[in-house]
């Protein structure tokens, strides 16, 4: 038990690292967007390059994953990798406009086209790392209390990191002897960053993957689909990597097979969970620059030094303040989770948070009160506890009970009438012996004889064994399903959110003239997500309407 325990919480030291780096180091990038000249309506689509690239490419990360076999486990190998994108923007972004002196005589194009690339690495790889360290962690914890609870813990973690994320840029910098030999507050900042990711990374080394769980898995997989290719069951060494990627193109018309069919109770969570994260990220991605300028009164894109400057990155550390309570709010109920979910029930827990940021997301957008909008983005907290924690508890049920959850879209009474129509009986034959007679084949008033079907409205006889119609045939064994592609199918949700938020708000902002349009959108994104989410399947009890219900 302390073995396992362990375990996960070398697993979450890089969670914690991770969303260090991204919440401190993507404080700062619309900013730098909107220093280096870039109009905002432009800067909102630069932060939604990222996301789509997860979105495509997340689900043949994790598919790849759940097939993966090798020395270093299924999730390592590709935990590595996307780490060392994280590193490589983490060194690019602060220095965009020393690298592009190097290279080139006119460095402006340039230095904006690799802040760009550094931004949009960071995106990707942050956000998709986190995809194999959420199956690496239900790989170790499957079933449905424990994983809730080591989700818990993780949920924790990310609070934590968050915590500190959002602190560091609330401090002055500017004066320490470091970030002046560095060269300002973002070089020490992103400095500090990659130190403290490089740190964390390391104890990835002391994580021993339980090997048997993945090679069933595989074994299983590999019965009934051909998706992985053969060599990924060779050890990840670098020689191997044309062979992985050439595995992970293959993956696409499967993937779309995949998407075709995904069970009516991921299908909801998703629709939910996206309707969610786009209220969420909504407010998230454009906290600061709000405060910045609608409290503070600040311009992103005067010059440095000027009053209008000073009070936009005054309003940029105040945003981060209320972005660091947030964390601090998410990292309380993340202890509390596991109490309040046996207490009142995950439905409960799911819709209060989402009735809780509606009205959060309201109060800012009327509002212009510092400590009451900081209040209510500390608020907003309980909403990211939630979807840390939630989701990806209900896939574990989901897959503790494969034939139950993924097959309840199936009824037997339409069995029953496609059977019907085959044998050319009318359409309520055999609703009529049910009515009529008693189940399981027992005589009754108004039943025909003995081994024989009646069809009343012709007056006619089938010759046909009872049991054959009485006895619903077996469901048929429902196809393997991966955690990771299910874990991947939720994380599409969330950079799915940041996808629509970014292509749109700049325009939005752009057309209303104002950056509370961020927060009155985020508003309305949570009423849809308290909709959708009153239709997610939470319990063995939520099955009985899904028979007769279709999305």
């Amino acid at each position: 038990m302390w073995a396992r325990v362990a375990q996960l919480i070398l697993v979450n030291v890089l969670t914690c690292g991770l969303e260090i780096c991204m919440a401190a180091g993507t404080i700062y990038i619309p900013p730098l967007l909107l220093e280096s000249g870039m109009e905002e309506r432009f800067m909102t689509m630069v932060l939604g390059v990222g996301p789509v690239l997860g979105v495509v490419f997340v689900p043949m990360i994790g598919s790849a994953s759940d097939r993966w076999s090798g020395r270093f486990g299924r999730r390592r190998p590709f935990i590595w990798a996307l780490c060392v994108g994280v590193l490589l923007s983490l060194l690019i972004i602060p220095h965009a406009s020393s690298i592009a002196a190097l290279l080139a005589s006119r460095p402006r194009q340039l230095e904006l086209l690799l802040l760009v690339s550094g931004i949009c690495l960071i995106d990707f790889c942050g956000q998709a790392c986190f995809t194999p360290l959420e199956a690496l962690v239900s790989d170790l914890f499957p079933g449905e209390e424990e994983s809730r609870q080591a989700f818990s813990i993780y949920s924790f973690m990310i609070s934590l990191g968050g915590c500190v994320g959002y602190l560091l840029p609330t401090v002055d910098w500017h004066t320490g002897s470091l970030a002046v030999l560095l060269g300002g507050q973002e070089p020490f900042i992103y400095a500090l960053l990659t130190l403290i990711f490089l740190l964390s990374l390391l104890t990835t080394a002391f994580i021993s993957e339980e090997q048997g769980v993945g090679e069933v898995s595989n074994k299983r997989l590999s019965s009934t689909t051909s998706v992985a290719p053969k060599s990924s069951r060779c050890c990840p060494r670098p020689q191997h990597l044309r062979l992985v990627v050439k595995g992970c193109l293959s993956l696409l018309p499967r993937l779309y097979e995949m998407y075709r069919h995904v069970p009516l109770v991921i299908r909801r969570l998703f629709v939910a969970e996206l309707c969610s994260w786009m209220a969420l990220m909504s407010f998230l991605l454009f906290y600061t620059d709000f405060v910045g300028e609608a409290l503070f009164h600040g311009v992103p894109t005067a010059q440095p030094g000027t009053e209008e400057r000073l009070h936009y990155d005054e309003g940029v550390r105040m945003g981060s303040l209320g972005l660091f309570l947030q964390c601090v709010t998410s990292l309380v109920f993340s202890l509390l989770m596991d109490r309040l979910v046996a207490r009142v029930g995950m439905r409960a827990i799911y819709l209060s948070s989402m009735v809780l940021l509606a009205l959060a997301t309201s109060v800012m957008t009327v509002s212009r009160s510092l400590p009451l909008v900081t209040l209510m983005a500390a608020a907003t907290g309980y909403t990211f506890c939630t979807l840390q924690i939630l989701p990806y508890a209900l896939t574990c049920l989901y897959h503790s009970d494969k034939q139950v959850f993924f097959a309840c879209s199936k009824s037997l009474p339409s069995l029953d009438k496609k059977r019907a129509e085959k044998m050319m009986l009318p359409p309520g034959a055999i609703t009529q012996h049910y009515s009529n007679g008693h189940p399981g084949g027992m005589a009754g008033p108004g039943t025909s004889p003995k081994g024989l079907a009646a069809a009343p409205s012709l007056g006619l006889y089938v010759s046909l064994p009872m049991d054959s119609l009485l006895v619903p045939p077996p469901i048929p064994p429902v196809p393997p399903r991966g955690m990771c592609l299910d874990m991947a199918i939720l994380d599409s949700a969330y950079l799915l959110s940041q996808v629509l938020p970014s292509l749109c708000m700049g325009f939005i902002v752009h057309l209303t003239g104002s950056v509370t349009a961020y927060m009155a959108c985020a508003s309305a994104f949570s009423l849809l997500a308290i909709y959708f989410s009153s239709r997610v399947i939470f319990d063995r009890g939520d099955l009985n309407g899904c028979l007769s219900l279709s999305t």
